[in-house]
């Protein structure tokens, strides 16, 4: 991907044209021609996530309609898993649809979805993707979701804490973490320490969301988190509370002491 376009252009004919070229080699019966032509056909007047859902779509309607025969096809397509804490969007921007396909028709394969979700995260991101199983299966997802916050890969355990925060931008908000903040907390206590600065960003970034609705417990969270050594921890903190700091919150003030 290039810088001298707008991201929507991205997702287009081209694009069908990429994926076309991929999915066939996996899954030779593809009707390659007829679903760049209807790719072509919607996405002109669209807007990003609208043409990223259009391309959705027609994988939905060319691929077999067996979900599990579907997704299997589109996890071959994947490719060499992305070792950088960058380029999720940039080199793997053309996995977006797939992992739109998985929110959008997989809710009801929990685990084929699940397994697809966590390929997909290790090239793309899956944040977006595993809110629909956080809410049809609540405790199941988040169970897996706290075994992942442990996973060795810091895309796996970035997705832990991004994909349970309450206000994700851009998704759907997940009320019921912010009716109940506390159930998360075990996932972020295991991510404190984490060495990657990709997860310490999300992991502030979850704790700024629960301060919005939830502050007493957060500020909770982080007043014992402030009293660590561990400089992970500590960037986290700082990170977390930064717009209070911005404001001058003496108590937010208070708890960087380092």
């Amino acid at each position: 991907m290039g810088t001298t376009q707008k991201l929507k252009y991205y997702y287009g004919k081209e694009l069908a044209e990429l994926l076309a070229q991929k999915i066939t080699k996996a899954f030779p019966a593809f009707d390659h021609q007829g679903f760049i032509e209807k790719v072509a056909l919607q996405v002109d007047d669209l807007e990003l996530k609208a043409r990223i859902e259009a391309i959705t779509d027609s994988l939905h309607d060319f691929l077999p309609q067996d979900y599990t025969k579907a997704i299997s096809i589109l996890l071959n397509i994947l490719g060499p898993e992305n070792e950088k804490e960058t380029g999720m969007f940039k080199e793997f921007y053309w996995l977006s649809p797939v992992a739109f396909f998985v929110e959008k028709y997989g809710v009801n394969h929990f685990q084929p979805s699940v397994d697809a979700i966590y390929e997909i995260t290790k090239r793309n991101t899956g944040e977006a993707a595993v809110r629909p199983f956080l809410e049809k299966y609540p405790d199941r997802m988040l169970a897996i979701m706290i075994q992942w916050s442990k996973d060795p890969s810091f895309h796996i355990r970035r997705l832990a804490s991004e994909g349970v925060r309450p206000r994700l931008p851009w998704s759907k908000r997940l009320d019921r973490f912010i009716t109940k903040p506390r159930l998360i907390l075990p996932l972020l206590e295991n991510l404190k320490e984490d060495p990657s600065k990709f997860v310490q960003k999300s992991v502030a970034n979850c704790l700024n969301d629960m301060l919005k609705d939830n502050h007493d417990i957060a500020m909770e969270t982080l007043t014992t988190w402030s009293k660590s050594d561990h400089p992970s921890t500590r960037w986290i903190v700082k990170h977390a509370l930064r717009n209070k700091r911005k404001k001058g919150d003496h108590v937010a003030l208070s708890l960087i002491k380092w």
